[in-house]
């Protein structure tokens, strides 16, 4: 599902390209992420490491962004149940 997803937005934002290095990043609902995505992520946190001198950025990098969409995904399920309790008065 994330390869396909990335596949739908990099032929969606093709046009940017000839100005921007686009790099489509999708995750699954159970954490699986597009590969293309986790490679860009794996490299960033392997430049991260070279700066900070700490071989763990990587892993605290992928940490804080499935963190992130498990906060969305809270917010999500939350707001579902929000909607069924309003009452239109």
């Amino acid at each position: 599902m994330a390869e396909a997803a990335a596949t739908r937005k990099a032929a969606k934002y093709a046009g940017l390209e000839r100005t921007h290095i686009f790099q489509p990043g999708a995750v699954d609902n159970l954490g699986t992420m597009n590969a293309s995505a986790y490679s860009f992520l794996a490299e960033l946190g392997r430049k991260i490491s070279a700066i900070s001198a700490d071989d763990r950025e990587t892993s605290y990098l992928l940490q804080r962004i499935y963190v992130l969409i498990q906060r969305f995904n809270a917010t999500l399920l939350h707001e579902s149940f929000a909607d069924e309790n309003r009452s239109d008065d």
